[in-house]
């Protein structure tokens, strides 16, 4: 069978769920190709002769790319049965099937999709796979060679210059954690899969033999399984002492296995990723994120004294949002020194209510929301202080001319906290320098988490 595998957009990233379910299927005989529309055309894609055409759907934005190219797919690969897999393929499954997707797997999407492609080969197109499946997966070494090659992904940026390039790879995958607004909680209902040591290793080995010299682990939260995640960086190290690495971990988890942070320092972290989301407690509880803002503030003084930095992001925006309550935020960041830490664009984001959202279920959202929006994806939401919605605008607006003409963060920074002050009617205090703090190493693609993306988001196919 002749099977097409695409990525539509993964934040910068060789994308694992292109390269382990290429390995599976080319281990039962199958002819795979696989294509990367965040690097590649779609008309490199040899579509005309394929069997199965996937799509791999990590991602919002991605979902978004894969709707506009759905027609042109089945246009040039007429014979094929379609399939969408990943995380947001079930949260998305009405719209795909009606675009002629025949088949819908999320969760431990290898198994399915396997059982898809021997379904086509037999002549039968009706699914018959869970939609969302949980068990475990028998996992490979993924196979990498039939992606564009690393140096074409995102970089891994030193402060002062310099840069690394930079390995994909996940350790864990789904979360035993329940926040309302993370799209992870509708397909994975509180469960995680830790994927086995020694396919991770071997991934990363591949990769240090493509030229990579830093890891980025895509973990939605590293530290759901601790004694793994020590075991996998122990080893790492040992084999590989000069590679660094980063990871995504909640505030929770930083503050209760403290005990782990100098073996990720000693072991060549460099940054956390962590999904702070607000400074404003009702926000935090609606999100249940199991965090206050002084628990922010411990893991930034934590972070600090085992010489790792901290890389915070936000939903700045949100129906319960207020005009002061965006300020603190702006406040608390130059209280804890934190301007050069956060990527501007954080202070922008607009909270993204996608099908399945456990928001959905909070009275406190309902009588915000509109209609479903298939062309966004999402349910559209106003804020009942229409100010509020033309400060996210205002600097959305900032970020997108700054970034374009290669504003500093610091720039960005103090016009964003201009503008804030503005809206709320009040003088804007000269910021000190201190406010800044240092810069730290970050990617060149920005990390993104339950956000309405802007049409800059979208990548041509």
């Amino acid at each position: 069978m002749k099977v097409v595998l695409i990525s539509p957009y993964e934040i910068g990233r060789q994308p694992f769920g292109l390269a382990e379910p290429a390995a599976l299927l080319s281990a039962e005989g199958h002819a795979v190709d696989c294509i990367d529309l965040s690097l590649q055309r779609l008309d490199e894609a040899p579509l005309a002769d394929a069997d199965v055409v996937a799509l791999y759907l990590a991602m919002h934005t991605a979902t978004r790319i894969a709707v506009e190219a759905l027609p042109k797919i089945r246009a040039a690969a007429p014979r094929a049965q379609l399939c969408a897999y990943g995380l947001y393929a079930p949260m998305n499954e009405t719209l795909l099937r009606e675009l002629g997707v025949g088949t819908v797997l999320g969760g431990e999407f290898e198994p399915g999709l396997l059982s898809a492609v021997r379904r086509a080969a037999a002549g039968d197109s009706v699914q018959r796979e869970p939609v969302i499946a949980h068990d475990k997966v028998a996992f490979v070494q993924p196979r990498r060679s039939g992606l564009p090659a690393l140096p074409r992904y995102a970089r891994l940026l030193l402060p002062g210059g310099g840069e690394k390039v930079v390995a994909f790879a996940e350790t864990t995958r789904g979360c035993k954690h329940l926040c309302s607004h993370c799209p992870v909680v509708p397909v994975y209902q509180g469960r995680f899969r830790a994927l086995p040591r020694s396919v991770v290793l071997q991934d990363i080995g591949q990769q240090i033999n493509q030229g990579a010299q830093h890891v980025s682990f895509g973990d939605p939260d590293f530290l759901n399984g601790p004694t793994h995640a020590h075991r996998i960086v122990v080893e790492m190290h040992e084999r590989y002492p000069h590679l660094t690495y980063d990871c995504t971990i909640k505030i929770e988890h930083l503050l209760k296995h403290a005990d782990l942070l100098p073996v990720l320092r000693d072991t060549g972290c460099l940054f956390v990723t962590s999904a702070v989301e607000s400074v404003d407690e009702r926000i935090l509880r609606l999100f249940r994120k199991q965090h206050t803002g002084a628990d922010f503030a411990r893991a930034v003084s934590l972070m600090a004294a085992h010489g790792i930095a901290l890389a915070p992001t936000f939903v700045a925006f949100t129906p319960w949002t207020t005009l002061h309550g965006y300020l603190e935020l702006l406040r608390k960041l130059a209280a804890l020194r934190l301007v050069n830490a956060v990527p501007p664009i954080q202070l922008a984001i607009r909270l993204l209510v996608p099908q399945g959202s456990y928001l959905l279920r909070e009275p406190e959202m309902q009588q915000h929301l509109g209609t479903y929006d298939p062309q966004m994806l999402g349910y559209p939401w106003a804020h009942p202080e229409p100010e509020v919605d033309e400060l996210q605008q205002a600097v959305q607006t900032l970020v997108a001319d700054g970034e374009a003409g290669g504003s500093a963060r610091t720039e960005l920074f103090t016009e964003i906290w201009r503008t804030a002050h503005r809206a709320c009617g009040r003088i804007p205090p000269t910021l000190p320098e201190s406010a800044f703090g240092q810069a730290i190493p970050h990617l060149s693609e920005q990390w993104y988490c339950c956000a309405e993306p802007t049409t800059q988001q979208l990548v041509s196919f």
